[in-house]
């Protein structure tokens, strides 16, 4: 029995000669593994079709599904999306890589989580069509909105008599706590603008110079890691500081 279903391409690695196994986030299934046979394997009338699994590409897709299996396999695929430049411009080549290696490395199991699916291709298709500061913005969107459809949701109000943020307990204080993980002020004040704001269009007011968004993309991974085990490190945060 095939379903269809959308999917982000997260990974591909080679495989034998011809093919590939890509791992791939899926609207129906969640995380999953895709064998694709002969892929990699073209002539001058049939190109090869690797580029399909690019990471970060959005997929229409027929797959093959058995819950006792590791690896699936995909009947047919096409585009979902044409990007317009994020395989081309480095800014935004870097956030997409971002977005699907925070994926890659946070989601453990593969459960459906249609939300979480739409979040992150509503911050792709951002990082490609919106304007620069959006796509610059975006990183810092889809993490504190990942956060919070993970169940970590931050409590309280960023006002004057609760300026701080406790990034190990995710609430809005008074007083900065002892164990000195916090962001304050302007940190605390931004962090909560982007976290409540519903229309990513709206990121384009969010006046952030290069060092608050670096500052900010830091604190906001430390933020995941001390609520999601061995998160591990991601290698694309040095590429996004660099370009932000």
């Amino acid at each position: 029995m095939t379903h269809k279903t959308k999917g982000i391409v997260l990974r591909c690695v080679k495989y034998g000669e011809t093919s590939i196994i890509a791992t791939v986030y899926t609207e129906l299934f969640g995380i999953q593994s895709y064998m694709v046979k002969g892929i990699r394997k073209g002539t001058k009338k049939s190109p090869s079709k690797a580029n399909y699994f690019q990471p970060a590409a959005i997929l229409e897709m027929e797959v093959y599904h058995n819950e006792l299996k590791n690896i699936q396999f995909i009947k047919e695929y096409e585009w979902a999306v044409l990007y317009e430049r994020i395989f081309f411009d480095v800014i935004r080549n870097a956030a997409a890589s971002f977005i699907t290696e925070l994926l890659l490395h946070c989601l453990k199991q593969p459960e459906p989580d249609p939300q979480l699916f739409y979040l992150a291709e509503e911050c792709l298709l951002a990082a490609d069509k919106e304007s620069d500061t959006i796509a610059a913005n975006i990183s810092l969107y889809f993490i504190l909105h990942f956060a919070m459809l993970s169940g970590f949701r931050m409590q309280g109000v960023c006002n004057a008599d609760t300026p701080i943020l406790d990034l190990t307990e995710g609430i809005f204080i008074h007083d900065i706590p002892v164990h000195n993980e916090c962001l304050k002020d302007d940190e605390a004040r931004f962090t909560y603008e982007i976290y409540n704001t519903e229309n990513i269009k709206a990121l384009e007011y969010v006046a952030l110079n290069k060092s608050m968004r670096r500052h900010l993309l830091i604190s906001y991974l430390k933020y995941l890691s001390l609520h999601i085990p061995d998160m591990g490190e991601l290698k694309t945060i040095s590429a996004l500081n660099e370009v932000l």
